[in-house]
C-alpha cells in the first residue's frame, strides 16, 4: 500500500527553484481532433498540470517539458507530434510555449542552454524514441543533462517504468509536482481511512485490468458495484445467460475464484439489451438471466440503476472507474449518466478515474462536482489495488 508515501518524498516546496533549469514530465497525453488541433474539451491533463507550471514561474524557474502523445511505437509519426499541444498550453497559460522538434540533438542542447527565467520549452514527443519505453539509461542521462532539477508530474504515466520516469530521478535532485501531490493524497484518502459507507464502482470492458482492485475493496469496501462488460465476465462465471455480450472468456475461471456470493457484491439485475451493438433494432429491458442467445448486454437496466443510485446515495465515500454501458452509442449511455448524477449530486468524498468516465462527466458537465478527477486511469487502479508504481517509486 502506497498510503506513507508523503512522509518520505520531496515536493516543489522542498527546492529553490530560482534560476535552475527545470526538467518536468508531464501527461499530455490528449485527444486531436481530425484537425489535428486539442479540443477545448478535452484538455483536462493539460489543464491538470497548471498549477505546477504557474508555481515554477512564479519562483522565477526555467522551464523544460517533457511529455508523450499517442502510441507512436518508437517511429516518428507527423499526427503525433506536440505542437498543437504546445499551442493550447501557450493559450492557458497567456504566453508562448517553445516546441522543440526532438529530444535529443545538439540543437536541443544549443537551445536549452539558452533557456533564460520565464521561458518554457516543450520538448518532442518522447515515444518518438524506442529509447523512452525501453527505460536506456543513456537516453535518461542525456535528458537529465537539460536540467538541474526533476519533477514528476506524470501522475498518469507513473506506471510505467520509462525512461523519462525511472532514468531521470538518478541523475537529477527530483521531487513530486503539485498535481502528483494531488493525487496521492486523494486515492491515500480513501484507501487509509475513506468515510463509511465506501461504494467502488466498476465498469468497463475487460476485468482482466480490474480484477485486483475489486478484490481488495471486496475486503475493503462496503458495496462493490460492477458495470459494463467487465460484469458480463463475472455473470458468466456464474453461469448465467449472457447472450452474444462482451466477455473475457480467458478470465472467467479467475473470476470464479472471487466470493461471488458475497453480499457486498453488486451486479446488474437487468439490462439494456439488443441484436445490434449500434441500437438500430430490438432494443429492449431485459432481466439478467432472460437475455436470449441473439442478444448482447450493452446498458444495465432501470432497476439495476435504481439499486446502484440507492447505494451511492447512501455512501460517504465513492470511487468510480469505468462506464456501465457502451456509452459511445447513445442508446446505451444512459446508464452510466444516472452513475455520474448521483455521484454529482451527493456530498461525498468522491474520486473518479478513467478516460471514458471523465470524458462523460465532462460533456455533462459535472467535473467541478466531483471531489478528485484523476488523470490516470490505470495508474489510479494499480496505486488501489496496493501496486507499486515505478514513477512514483522513483522518486524516494
Amino acid at each position: 500500500m502506497e498510503v506513507n508515501l508523503l512522509r518520505y518524498m520531496k515536493f516543489l516546496r522542498d527546492f529553490n527553484f530560482k534560476d535552475k533549469k527545470v526538467l518536468i514530465r508531464v501527461d499530455f497525453n490528449v485527444p486531436l481532433g481530425d484537425d489535428l488541433k486539442v479540443d477545448n474539451s478535452e484538455d483536462w491533463r493539460i489543464e491538470a498540470t497548471l498549477p505546477s507550471i504557474k508555481y515554477l514561474l512564479d519562483q522565477g524557474a526555467k522551464i523544460i517539458l517533457l511529455a508523450h502523445l499517442g502510441r507512436p511505437n518508437g517511429k516518428i509519426v507527423e499526427g503525433l507530434r506536440l505542437d498543437p499541444v504546445a499551442k493550447r498550453l501557450g493559450e492557458l497559460l497567456g504566453r508562448k510555449v517553445i516546441k522543440l522538434d526532438d529530444c535529443c540533438s545538439q540543437k536541443v542542447k544549443d537551445r536549452v542552454s539558452q533557456i533564460k527565467v520565464g521561458e518554457i520549452i516543450l520538448l518532442e514527443n518522447l515515444r518518438f524514441y524506442p529509447e523512452e519505453k525501453n527505460n536506456d539509461r543513456q537516453f535518461a542521462k542525456q535528458l537529465a543533462s537539460y536540467g538541474e532539477i526533476y519533477v514528476n508530474d506524470a501522475f498518469g504515466v507513473d506506471h510505467r517504468a520509462h525512461a523519462s520516469l525511472v532514468g531521470i530521478p538518478k541523475y537529477l535532485p527530483s521531487c513530486a509536482g503539485l498535481l502528483l501531490e494531488k493525487e496521492i493524497t486523494a486515492l491515500t484518502k480513501v484507501l487509509d481511512k475513506p468515510e463509511r459507507p465506501l461504494v467502488v464502482i466498476i465498469g468497463g470492458v475487460k476485468i482482466s485490468t480490474k480484477i485486483k482492485v475489486i478484490k481488495k475493496f471486496l475486503k475493503k469496501a462496503d458495496n462493490v458495484l460492477l458495470g459494463g462488460a467487465l460484469a458480463n465476465t463475472v455473470l458468466a462465471a456464474k453461469g448465467i445467460a449472457i447472450g452474444q455480450s462482451v466477455v473475457e472468456e480467458g478470465m472467467i475461471e479467475e473470476v470464479k475464484k472471487l466470493e461471488l456470493t458475497d453480499i457486498k457484491l453488486h451486479l446488474p439485475v437487468d439490462a439494456i439489451t439488443s441484436t445490434d451493438p449500434l441500437g438500430k433494432s430490438d432494443i429492449r429491458i431485459a432481466p439478467i438471466g432472460n437475455t436470449n442467445k441473439e442478444e448482447m448486454i450493452l446498458d444495465i437496466g432501470p432497476d439495476t440503476n435504481n439499486l446502484f443510485r440507492q447505494i451511492i446515495s447512501q455512501s460517504k465515500a465513492i470511487i468510480w472507474n469505468g462506464p456501465m454501458g457502451l456509452i459511445e452509442v447513445d442508446k446505451f449511455v444512459e446508464g452510466t449518466k444516472k452513475i455520474a448524477q448521483v455521484i454529482a449530486n451527493n456530498d461525498s468524498y468522491s474520486v473518479i478515474g478513467g478516460g471514458d468516465s471523465i470524458a462523460l462527466i465532462e460533456e455533462m458537465g459535472l467535473f467541478d462536482k466531483m471531489s478528485h478527477v484523476s488523470t490516470g486511469g490505470g495508474a489510479m487502479l494499480k496505486f488501489l489495488a496496493g501496486d507499486k508504481l515505478p514513477g512514483i517509486e522513483a522518486l524516494g
